[in-house]
C-alpha cells in the first residue's frame, strides 16, 4: 500500500513540475499513476506468496492465495493494457522493442 501512495505522491509532483507545461502531460500523469499501482500490486502479490509460506501452508490457504493471486494479476494486465493500449506480448506498433525503449521523460 505504501508503494501505491508513494507513487501517487511522485505522479502528482513531477506532473506539477512539468506536466502541466507539456502537451502529453495529462497521459504522462496517468502512465505515472499506473505503474506506481502496478507496482504496490506486485509487492501485495509478494506479501500474499511469502505470508502464506510462512505460516503453515493449508489447502484453503493455498486455494484463497491463487485466487488472490488470479485476480491480481488480471487487474495488473488489464491496467497494463490501459497504459499502453497493447496486450503485453503484442509489438509495438513504432517497432521498438520493451527493453530498446527510452523514459519518455528523457526525450
Amino acid at each position: 500500500m505504501l508503494a501505491i501512495v508513494v507513487g501517487l505522491l511522485v505522479a502528482a509532483v513531477r506532473y506539477a513540475t512539468t506536466g502541466r507545461a507539456r502537451a502529453d502531460g495529462f497521459r504522462m500523469l496517468r502512465q505515472d499513476l499506473g505503474r506506481g499501482i502496478l507496482l504496490g500490486l506486485e509487492i501485495l502479490i509478494a506479501a500474499d506468496i511469502i505470508r502464506t509460506v510462512a505460516i503453515t501452508p493449508t489447502l484453503d490457504g493455498v486455494l484463497v492465495l491463487g485466487v488472490i493471486v488470479l485476480i491480481r494479476t488480471f487487474l495488473s494486465m488489464a491496467l497494463q493494457v490501459e497504459l499502453e493500449g497493447r496486450w503485453p506480448w503484442q509489438s509495438r506498433a513504432d517497432g521498438r522493442d520493451r527493453d530498446s525503449r527510452q523514459d519518455d521523460s528523457l526525450r
